[in-house]
């Protein structure tokens, strides 16, 4: 056999990876078949499934979690540079200097240092020591910079490996540090991990001397409480929270809140100045979109009384509005990890918007002249519009509406699945809680926490803050709030954010869906539901946010006619008018999704959708019908179109007709508009042309078994590797047994190629 009839694993198993090998690349120092994405979720009605993920042929590190060079391989009938594209793409991802492609003849280099790229010989590929001194030569560090580079990460039996982002994170942070810069900012997605990153940087700026007393500032109690006991569990023997005024310079890292280290109380002296303005040589401030870094803000003087440490700002939001420009303080960031990303890479969860627009949101309410409320007052009398209703006015009527669209869709995705009613005041979401309550009595009466209101003032409702952000408590399901729960709030199994108030800015809109993007598919939340009563998911299409969906259609295809949002969150008024309100219904929703593009938000039906993708890859039927005969396992095929975004199961789940129609039918009747068939009569069209003639005794039986199998499965159960542990084949005997029936696991594979081909014969 020629080397230009290798498979692309012989070529690794027989060059690339003994020249790696020869270079003094250890086993440690290499990750084969390396995936760096958790792929892309992709989700259509109630069936989810997720795509690829990217994955490196080679990943080479230098140190531990300290990836160097990746090298993507090709078969010897592909240029030497058959993967430098692949290659270089997921180097600049990974944020790795070198980039490598081999078909086993050598290598070619692209070195993102110096832009060059160099043709090598199998025995001319570089030493870890070689690739590290080049790229610590183009870094210019001195000797104590190099020190705290070098820093490995934290790393026992309870840590995971921090994702390929959260690395990059840390290293151009502390990269940064060491040279000398005094402020950074991170800007990472919710639900991305920014405190065990922080976590990473304060350990190797530790390990390394470079930092000694440690400060974490947050404005959440349950933000201070959960970084403690979870990411940074290791620092627990040298970790306090201040609590009260006192600080104990007996601890190294110090967790604390804001408002906890500035006096409110004239005449006494800020608790921040027992300690001098030196204590503290590293500070981290969570969230800092928010009051830390706005120039009026009292909490600003604890950032600037210790103005000679370095700061570290993390946020979600990189610019926050009113005078809270985080990027004027701390300078543009050294890593971005976006929403979209985070999306598009697997670790955060897609999401799904049903915009409901009321009646009189739309129209607006004039009041009757001499008009009263139900509590006999006067109404003002002017136009009250959408950004007035639940802050200067509430309408009875309104309120059931919404609270019957919530009950509405948790009927359909589940009623125990984890929400959060977002009302525009503490009153709206007292009123929210007592209809949920009533439209849900049958589950309130299994547990009186089934509806629970969670604000500012209630400290009931706060006691049960860890109970609802506990993925292994059931109770409180359905939470409203206010703004209690915009921010800071770690609720992993979140699946429903309800919308009903006004957000003026595009930091709050952020925060308040970052509550919902964490994924946990082992509790069963695979996406995130958005009901929107107020348009606040318009800001999808703003720049400053991820996405940009197109504008939403009415019924006429025609785009919807939306009242404009306030410019600004109305103050709050002196008087609240209540009105039942008559002739209020829900006039139009419209459902969309995140689109395959991971940018635009699409309406289309998903048999639109589904024809679409299957003819992005498959232009005709031809095409289609040659791809799937030539594969040797339909799976290959199956799982190629989950890239496409196309999922077979939730076509079946809309069009009730094609249930029992074989897969290969589904694609064929909705591509290309073939009828389908049933799998039933596939087999039964098989045993009338009296295919099993040529077998006898069990292996026949064996067969027969398999073409059942298929026609109340389908063909994915029948080349399943288990298939034969199951009844009936495991009366007839173990699998070893049943494959020797055929003589031998070749034979009985021939066996199975050739029962599909018939039973894809008449196609």
């Amino acid at each position: 056999m020629s080397k230009k009839d290798l498979t692309e694993e012989d070529i690794k198993l027989r060059f690339i990876t003994p020249a790696i090998n020869n270079a003094e690349w250890r086993n440690e120092h290499i990750r084969m078949e390396y995936y760096f994405t958790d792929g892309r979720v992709i989700f259509q009605g109630k069936v989810h499934a997720r795509q690829t993920g990217k994955k490196a042929d080679y990943l080479l590190f230098h140190a531990a979690n300290k990836p160097i060079a990746i090298v993507e391989a090709k078969d010897n009938s592909k240029p030497l540079g058959g993967g430098m594209q692949q290659a270089m793409e997921y180097a600049q991802i990974l944020d790795i200097p070198f980039a490598y492609s081999s078909n086993g003849d050598g290598f070619l280099e692209h070195d993102f240092l110096t832009g060059k790229e160099t043709e090598l010989s199998l025995e001319q590929f570089p030493t870890p020591d070689a690739l590290y001194q080049r790229l610590i030569k183009t870094k210019q560090l001195d000797k104590e910079a190099l020190k705290i580079v070098e820093q490995p990460f934290y790393s026992d039996q309870y840590t995971y490996e921090p994702r390929y982002y959260q690395r990059i994170a840390v290293e151009r942070t502390v990269e940064a540090i060491a040279k000398g810069k005094d402020r950074v900012l991170i800007v990472m997605a919710t639900g991305t991990g920014k405190t065990i990153t922080a976590f990473q940087i304060i350990h190797r700026l530790k390990a390394s001397g470079a930092k000694k007393k440690i400060l974490y500032l947050a404005d959440r109690n349950i933000l201070i409480d959960q970084t403690m006991v979870q990411d940074f569990k290791p620092f627990k023997k040298i970790m306090t929270k201040i609590q009260g005024a006192a600080i104990d310079s007996a601890y190294e890292v110090h967790m604390a809140l804001y408002h906890q280290l500035v006096s409110n109380e004239e005449g006494v002296e800020d608790p921040f100045r027992q300690v001098q303005p030196t204590f503290f040589d590293l500070i981290i401030v969570d969230e800092c979109h928010r009051g830390s870094a706005k120039d009026d803000s009292a909490w600003r003087k604890v950032l600037e009384y210790f103005n000679t440490a370095t700061q570290i700002g993390m946020t979600a939001t990189p610019k926050a509005e009113n005078g809270a420009n985080n990027l004027d303080y701390f300078g543009e960031p050294v890593f971005t990890y976006s929403l979209l990303q985070g999306i598009q890479d697997g670790f955060l969860a897609p999401y799904r918007v049903t915009n409901s627009y009321i009646s009189i949101d739309l129209q607006g309410f004039k009041p009757n002249e001499d008009e009263k409320d139900l509590l006999g007052r006067d109404i003002v009398q002017r136009l009250y519009e959408r950004k007035d209703i639940g802050r200067d006015i509430a309408f009875t009527k309104r309120r059931e509406i919404v609270a019957k669209r919530i009950t509405k869709m948790l009927k359909q995705i589940g009623r125990m699945t984890k929400t959060i009613v977002f009302c525009t005041d503490i009153e709206e979401a007292e009123a929210m809680r007592s209809l949920l309550v009533n439209l849900n009595a049958d589950l309130c009466a299994r547990d009186s926490r089934y509806v629970m209101r969670i604000t500012g003032d209630d400290n009931v409702g706060k006691k049960q803050l860890d109970n609802f952000i506990d993925v292994d408590q059931a109770y409180p399901t359905i939470v409203t709030t206010s703004e209690l729960l915009a921010t800071g709030v770690d609720c992993k199994t979140c699946g429903l954010i309800v919308i009903d108030k006004e957000i003026g800015s595009m930091t709050e809109f952020k925060q308040i869906i970052g509550r919902g993007t964490r994924l946990r598919t082992d509790k069963g939340k695979w996406h995130l539901e958005i009901l929107d009563f107020r348009n606040a998911t318009a800001k999808f299409k703003d720049p400053k946010f991820d996405g940009d969906p197109e504008p939403p259609q009415g019924k006429n295809g025609k785009p919807y006619t939306i009242p404009d949002e306030p410019s600004s969150v109305v103050s709050e008024p002196h008087v609240k008018y209540l009105v039942e309100g008559e002739k209020i219904a829900i006039t139009t929703e419209i459902v969309s999704v995140l689109g395959e593009d991971g940018k635009t938000m699409r309406t289309e039906s998903i048999t639109d959708f589904t024809r679409k993708q299957i003819r992005k890859r498959y232009a005709t039927l031809n095409d289609f019908v040659k791809n799937w005969t030539e594969a040797e396992r339909k799976k290959v095929i199956v799982d190629e179109l989950k890239d496409y975004s196309v999922l077979v199961d939730a076509v079946r789940e809309k069009n009730p007709a094609l249930a029992h129609a074989d897969i290969f039918d589904v694609i064929c009747h909705v591509a290309y508009d073939q009828p389908p068939m049933a799998r039933r009569e596939r087999a039964n069209n098989v045993k009338k042309r009296n295919y099993f003639a040529k077998y006898e005794g069990k292996a026949r039986e064996v067969l027969e078994a398999l073409l059942d199998k298929y026609a109340d499965y389908g063909i994915l159960n029948l080349e399943d590797s288990d298939i034969l542990d199951t009844d009936p084949f495991n009366k007839i005997g173990k699998p070893q047994r049943i494959v020797k029936l055929f003589g031998g696991i070749d034979k009985y594979e021939q066996a199975l190629i050739e029962l599909e081909n018939e039973i894809y014969k008449t196609a």
